[in-house]
């Protein structure tokens, strides 16, 4: 992924010019975002639950090498809202519009 992960000023202008309304850019944005996060935390999910164990003992609890290497790959991906945002600014997001929403 290009998307950096460090925190960086984004113009408004430019977030504002593919909609018309930087509010409605920021809803579009953060509707991706929340797409993103459910996507990963499904994976994520998915991932560890192979590591899962049916007993609760805290005797039995030990580290799993692969399981932590697993969450610290998740850890150091890039937040879901840059990466929605970088895909908004590369129009890489599609959105349309309800019916409701245009006769308003």
């Amino acid at each position: 992924m290009a998307t950096n992960q460090s925190i960086i000023t984004r113009d408004n202008d430019k977030i504002a010019a593919h909609t018309g309304n930087l509010y409605e850019s920021v809803s579009i944005i953060s509707k991706r975002a929340r797409q993103i996060a459910s996507k990963n935390k499904e994976e994520l999910s998915n991932k560890l639950s192979e590591f899962v164990s049916a007993v609760d003992n805290l005797e039995e609890v030990f580290e799993n090498r692969e399981q932590i290497e697993i969450s610290k790959f998740y850890e150091r991906m890039p937040k879901p809202t840059s990466t929605a945002t970088d895909e908004f600014l590369e129009s890489k997001v599609y959105w349309r519009y309800n019916d409701e929403e245009a006769q308003q």
